[in-house]
C-alpha cells in the first residue's frame, strides 16, 4: 500500500520552514521539548501499512487472545463471544479515528493536543491518568511475557523450576529486555511493529490447528464445548453489556493518545484505512482464535484453559517446538507493549516536566511504576481482569475521551493555535473549570457500580439495581454524559461563540 498520490494532505503545515518557525518561538517556553514538539513532513514517515502494521502488533497479544476466552469462561458460548469483541471494536474505533485525526493535521502528541480542552496545567491530570493506566498495562504484558521466558528456561535447564522465585526472575529478565527497546526511542519501535506484525500470527494459528485436531473437527468443538459448558451462571445479557463496555475499555487508552502514531502519518488516507483494517479485523480474527482454541480445552482437558502460556506446555513435549512458541508469545508482548503502553505514558511523563522529562526518560518512569503497580495480582483471574480492571478504568478513559472530542470536534470545529498550545499564557487557559465538571458529571454516578463489581467474585453483580447498571455499561454511559456536559456548559458559558 502506498500513499504517494494522498501524500501530506489534511497538513495544517504544509513544509518544514513552517514547523521550525513554531518551534523557534516558543523553544524557550517550559511547556517545550523536543520529544512534545509538532512533527513535520520531513519526519512524517508513517504510511498506510506502518498503522495498519502497529495494530497487527498491538492487537496480535495474549491480552486479545484472553478477551474472548475470558468471556467463555465467565459464561458466554463461542459465537456470543465473538459478536461482543467484534462490536465493541467497530465501536471504539470511531473515537481512534475522530482523534486520530488531529495528530496527522498538526503533527502533535496526545498531551499537548489535551492543552486545549483540559488547560495549559489542567492538562496533567488527563495524561497522567492516562499514563498510570499503561504502567498497569506495561506490567501485566512484562508479567505475561516473564511467564513465557519462564517456560523456555525451563525446557533449557531442568532445574529452573525448583528455583525460588524463578517466574519473578523471568518477569525482571523481560523487563530488561524492554527498557533496552526503550532506550533507542520512537524510531526503533517503528521498525520493531513493522516486521515483528507478520510473525506474530503463526502461534495462534498453531495453537488453533492443535485444538481443531485435537477436537476433532471446528464444528465438533464449538458444538461439544457449548455442551459440556453447562447453564452459566449469569444470563447472556447481564454478561454483555458490561463483556461490550470492558472491550470497548481495552482500546480507550489508545483512543486518547492515537496522536501519538499518527503524528507521523502522511495522511488522513493513511491512518483512517490503516486503522480501520487494522484494529477491528485483526481484534475478531485472533480473538476467535482464543475462542475455538478455548473451546477445545474444554473438549481436550473438561475445562477451560483461557492463558496460553498454561495451555502450550500442556499440549506439547517437544522442546523445540515449546521454546519457538514461546519466542513468537514473547514478541507479541514486546509489539503490544512497545507501542501501546511506552509511547503513550512515555509523552504523557515528559509533559509534566517538559525541561527535564525526555522521552527516553519517561519510558523509564513507565517501566519502573510498572512494576510497583504488582501486575500479577491484576492478572489473576479471567474475570476479573474483564470486569473490573477493564471495565474500570475503561469508564474514566471514556469520559475524558467524550470532553476531547466535544471540545476539538464541536466546540472549536478542528481549530488549533499550536504555538499557544506551548505557551503558559497564550489563549488557553490554565485549568479548563469546564472540562473537570463534566469529567466529575460522568464518573461520580458509575462509582458504586464499579465499588460493588470490584467486590464481587467474579466482578459481575448479578441482576444489578438502577446504581449498578450505569457501571454497566462502563464507556457508553461516561463517554456520552462528558461529551454532551462539555458542550452544553460551553454554549451556556459562551466559549463555543468564541471558538473560530
Amino acid at each position: 500500500m502506498t500513499d504517494n498520490t494522498q501524500q501530506f494532505q489534511d497538513l495544517a503545515f504544509k513544509t518544514d520552514a513552517e514547523v521550525d518557525a513554531i518551534c523557534a518561538q516558543v523553544a524557550d517556553s517550559p511547556l517545550y521539548n523536543h520529544d512534545l514538539a509538532p512533527v513535520g513532513p520531513r519526519n512524517r514517515t508513517w504510511n498506510t501499512w506502518h498503522i495498519l502494521a502497529m495494530w497487527l502488533g498491538m492487537s496480535v497479544v495474549l491480552t486479545t487472545y484472553t478477551l474472548a476466552s475470558g468471556l467463555m469462561s465467565a459464561g458466554m458460548n463461542w459465537w456470543q463471544a465473538l459478536a461482543t469483541v467484534g462490536i465493541a471494536n467497530f465501536i471504539v474505533l470511531i473515537p481512534m479515528v475522530l482523534n486520530a485525526h488531529v495528530g496527522v493535521r498538526y503533527g502533535i502528541p496526545f498531551p499537548v493536543f489535551v492543552r486545549s480542552s483540559f488547560g495549559i496545567v489542567g492538562a496533567n491530570f488527563a495524561a497522567l491518568a492516562r499514563a498510570l493506566v499503561a504502567c498497569g498495562w506495561f506490567g501485566i504484558q512484562t508479567w505475561l511475557g516473564g511467564l513465557a521466558v519462564s517456560g523456555i528456561m525451563a525446557v533449557l535447564w531442568p532445574g529452573w523450576s525448583a528455583l525460588p522465585g524463578h517466574d519473578f526472575i523471568a518477569f525482571f529478565l523481560f523487563w530488561i529486555l524492554q527498557v533496552a527497546i526503550i532506550l533507542r526511542g520512537m524510531e526503533g519501535i517503528k521498525k520493531f511493529e513493522s516486521w515483528a506484525a507478520l510473525a506474530l500470527i503463526l502461534v495462534g494459528v498453531w495453537l488453533m490447528y492443535w485444538g481443531i485436531s485435537a477436537g476433532h473437527g471446528l464444528g465438533n468443538v464449538l458444538q461439544t464445548s457449548a455442551r459440556m459448558m453447562g447453564v452459566p451462571e449469569h444470563s447472556f445479557w447481564e454478561l454483555f453489556w458490561p463483556g461490550l463496555a470492558a472491550n470497548v475499555g481495552y482500546w480507550a487508552t489508545l483512543s486518547l493518545n492515537i496522536p501519538d502514531f499518527t503524528r507521523y502519518a502522511r495522511s488522513q488516507r493513511s491512518q483512517i484505512i490503516g486503522q480501520t483494517i487494522g484494529l477491528p479485523f485483526t481484534m475478531i480474527a485472533y480473538s476467535f482464535l482464543g475462542i475455538a482454541t478455548t473451546a477445545a480445552t474444554v473438549v481436550v482437558f473438561d475445562k477451560p484453559v483461557w492463558n496460553p502460556v498454561d495451555l502450550v506446555p500442556m499440549i506439547t513435549h517437544n522442546p523445540v517446538i515449546l521454546i519457538v512458541a514461546m519466542i513468537l508469545i514473547l514478541i507479541a508482548q514486546i509489539s503490544t507493549n512497545m507501542a501501546a503502553n511506552v509511547v503513550a505514558p512515555s509523552n504523557d511523563f515528559s509533559n509534566v516536566a517538559p525541561r527535564y522529562i525526555s522521552f527516553r526518560t519517561g519510558g523509564m518512569i513507565t517501566a519502573v511504576i510498572g512494576v510497583a503497580m504488582f501486575p500479577w495480582a491484576i492478572f489473576n483471574s479471567a474475570s476479573a481482569y474483564i470486569f473490573t480492571w477493564l471495565g474500570g478504568y475503561g469508564s474514566l478513559l471514556g469520559a475524558i475521551a467524550g470532553v476531547m472530542i466535544a471540545d476539538y470536534w464541536i466546540v472549536r470545529r478542528r481549530q488549533l493555535d499550536i504555538a499557544d498550545l506551548y505557551r503558559m499564557n497564550g489563549q488557553y487557559p490554565r485549568w479548563n473549570w469546564i472540562a473537570f465538571v463534566a469529567i466529575a458529571i460522568a464518573i461520580v454516578p458509575v462509582i458504586p457500580g464499579f465499588i460493588a463489581a470490584a467486590t464481587t467474585p467474579g466482578g459481575v453483580v448479578a441482576h444489578p439495581g438502577f446504581v449498578d447498571s450505569l457501571y454497566t455499561y462502563g464507556w457508553f454511559f461516561t463517554f456520552s454524559v462528558a461529551l454532551v456536559a462539555y458542550w452544553v456548559m460551553c454554549v451556556a458559558t459562551g466559549k463555543s461563540r468564541a471558538m473560530p
